[in-house]
Order: C-alpha cells, then sequence, then structure tokens
C-alpha cells in the first residue's frame, strides 16, 4: 500500500512526503497551501500533491484585511480548516491506503481508510494536546493572561484520532512521555525525531572573538518561553552582548517587556530563509526557552552552521545533541540556569569553540532528513 498524506500547512510533512517517494512509497500528499507556494518543494512529482487552498490560505492571509482580531471568527475559521480539508480527502480515498495525517485533519479520512482496510498513522509533532492545553494554561496565568484554550472541538477531534488510529508518530522523548502521562498505549507511539536541510543550512561564517551575539529564532510568543531567555541574557556580563531576535513578536510578548530592559535587543521580524544560516554562522549561541516544544527543528539548523544550543527538557533537545556536548540542556522556566550556560560560554571561550566543532560534527551523523525518512519508511512497511 502506498502512503496519502494530510497537512494543512507544510510543517515537516513536505520532508516526509520527500522521503516516501525516495522510498517508493508516496501516493498523494493533500494539503491546505496553494500550489503556487510550493513550487520549491523539490523531489515529490507535481501529480502527487494536491491542493484544497480555498480555508488555508485566505486564514494564513486573514491579517492582510484586518480579521487577526476576531477571536471567535479565527477559532471557527481554524476548525472549518481542519474538517473540510479531512471531508475532502475521505471522499478520495477509494482504495486501501496508509493513511499519515497530521493531528486534528485526519479522523473522518482515518475512519474511511480503516474502514476499506487501509491504516491509519496520527501524526502529532508536539505534546499530547490535553497536557498542551493545561501547560499552556498554566503559563497564560502565570503572566497575568486569560488563555482560552485549544478549541474543544479540536482537543475532542484529536483525542478521538488517538483512540483510532494504529500508530502515533511523534518527534521526541518529551512528547512520548507526555502520551504516556494521559495514559496513551507505549505500544502505539513511535517516536521518530526530525532532520535538519543540511542542503541549505551551513557554516558560512564565523562570530568575532570580541562579541557575545545571541539568537533567537521562532515564534516569540509565551509558549515558546521567549521571555526566560530575554531575562536571561540582560543578566549575562559582556561588554559587546547583542541579542538578535528573529520572529514574530505576539500581543502578550509586547506587553511583557514593556516592563524589561531591551538595551541590546534587536527585534528583526521575520526573515528570509536563505539568510538564516549568516546569523547561525555569527551566533555564539542559540536559545529555545520553549515548555511545550515537540522537537523545535531550529535546534537542528543551528547545530548544522556549528552554533552551540541552549534549550529546554521541553523542547526535543535530548533527541538531537548532548547536555554539556553540543549546548545545554535545562529545566522549563528557570532563567538563572540559562544565565548561568550562557555566562559560562562567555568565560570559556574555547569550550565554545569546542562545542561549536561538536555541534557540526553532530548534525552530520543525522544525516539530514534522510534518516527521519528511513524510519518513517520501515513504520511503513511494517504495516505491509
Amino acid at each position: 500500500m502506498k502512503v496519502t498524506q494530510i497537512s494543512k500547512g507544510r510543517f515537516h510533512h513536505f520532508h516526509l512526503a520527500r522521503q516516501m517517494e525516495k522510498h517508493d512509497l508516496l501516493g498523494k500528499v493533500y494539503t491546505g497551501y496553494p500550489k503556487f507556494k510550493l513550487k520549491d518543494e523539490y523531489g515529490i512529482p507535481k501529480s502527487k500533491i494536491i491542493s484544497f487552498p480555498w480555508i488555508h490560505t485566505p486564514y494564513m492571509k486573514r491579517g492582510l484585511v484586518g480579521l487577526n482580531n476576531f477571536a471567535k471568527l479565527n477559532r471557527y475559521w481554524e476548525w472549518i480548516d481542519r474538517q473540510l480539508l479531512d471531508k475532502y480527502v475521505a471522499k478520495r480515498i477509494n482504495r486501501p491506503t496508509i493513511l499519515v495525517a497530521l493531528s486534528s485533519n485526519g479522523f473522518i479520512s482515518g475512519l474511511k481508510t480503516k474502514e476499506i482496510g487501509g491504516y491509519y498513522i496520527c501524526d502529532r509533532g508536539s505534546s499530547h494536546i490535553v497536557f498542551q492545553n493545561e501547560i499552556l494554561k498554566e503559563e497564560y496565568d502565570k503572566w497575568g493572561f486569560t488563555f482560552k484554550g485549544i478549541d474543544e472541538r479540536i482537543i475532542e477531534k484529536e483525542l478521538k484520532e488517538y483512540k483510532l488510529a494504529d500508530k502515533i508518530t511523534v518527534p521526541s522523548n518529551f512528547a512520548v512521555r507526555t502520551f504516556l502521562s494521559q495514559g496513551i498505549e507505549k505500544e502505539k507511539i513511535v517516536k521518530i525525531p526530525y532532520g535538519a536541510n543540511l542542503k541549505r543550512f551551513n557554516q558560512i561564517s564565523r562570530p568575532l572573538n570580541d562579541e557575545f551575539n545571541l539568537l533567537w529564532v521562532g515564534g516569540v510568543n509565551i509558549r515558546k518561553g521567549f521571555i526566560y531567555a530575554l531575562d536571561a541574557f540582560n543578566e549575562i556580563e559582556h561588554p559587546k552582548k547583542t541579542f538578535n531576535v528573529i520572529g514574530h513578536v505576539s500581543v502578550e510578548v509586547k506587553e511583557i517587556i514593556k516592563s524589561r530592559k531591551l538595551k541590546n535587543v534587536i527585534f528583526h521580524g521575520t526573515v528570509l530563509n536563505k539568510e538564516l544560516p549568516l546569523y547561525y554562522s555569527k551566533s555564539h549561541a542559540f536559545v529555545l526557552s520553549a515548555f511545550d516544544e515537540g522537537f523545535g527543528m531550529v535546534m537542528g539548523e543551528a547545530l548544522a552552521c556549528g552554533c552551540p544550543v541552549v534549550s529546554t527538557e521541553n523542547s526535543g533537545a535530548e533527541n538531537l545533541y548532548t547536555h554539556g556536548v553540543e549546548g545545554f540542556i535545562l529545566p522549563i522556566r528557570d532563567s538563572r540556569n540559562i544565565t548561568e550556560k550562557l555566562q559560562y560560554l562567555i568565560d570559556n571561550p574555547d569550550v565554545r569553540n569546542e562545542m561549536s566543532l561538536n555541534a557540526l560534527k553532530c548534525v552530520k551523523k543525522l544525516g539530514g532528513w534522510d534518516m527521519y525518512g528511513e524510519n518513517y519508511a520501515n513504520l511503513i512497511k511494517s504495516f505491509n
């Protein structure tokens, strides 16, 4: 049986589709992305990419027409986005297949697939949705914000997917632990860590010796734990320190940082992907202080550019690098610990340089996305 994939966005699913095609396992990949946005997706026959852009594409562009602040509308839109793509695919599954659907995108298709003798894999890129909902509420409460919670319809749908699925794939030990804590049987969970794009990300420069440049790439929001990184940066001591922050800044973070020091903190906004290798290469350290991140692919990008990583136990870091070798893996919500490790790198440049070399060796061993593809192909073949 061939693989049918569903993913409303890109995420890691086009890397997966490339790998499935490489292993002669890909049937179709369905997405909410418009085809003109997928022109750079090499290695996948155009005939195998089926776009259903009518809901997801306008949702992505809603900010351009001032719809970002309509919470009820966006909540409903997000739900319909998942449902209609799921229904669209279900109607087109007419022979046994191995369905690999991004979580909350595949219950209807999963039912259809199993009814006609196929298999259903629920692919979850982060923690168990109930765990995620609870830890987000805790964090929002801590900072004095109201978290409305993940849409109950989405939670209900995902829980049904977890139950229906033959297997649930997750990218890290952290994600596995959250599923086990919610009572999902161990035998159903398959851990398959993501890879890094070694063709695009590699060391193209070196950081200057008389500076200390810290880098952040990704959403600048509460979920990613940005404030812990900012507080840590403010406490480190170096005459020429800079914190380069790349990514969209959320409304909540904008409010919180009004009371924080922002000296030597540069907010770059979004940056073209092709420009990121230079930022990584010129940075002395990369920080990801997330408390709920299934597998932060930005960590692999940083390592591929020789940049040591300081991250948390809830980021998937332990499936990518080793504490004390290519960087540090710390408890969540601990800015003081982040400060100590960053200061250690500042005070011990030889250690930082050694970690940089270790980072390059570490990522090469991962084999880009090929190891991810081999592991996923082995899972697929176990059904055939």
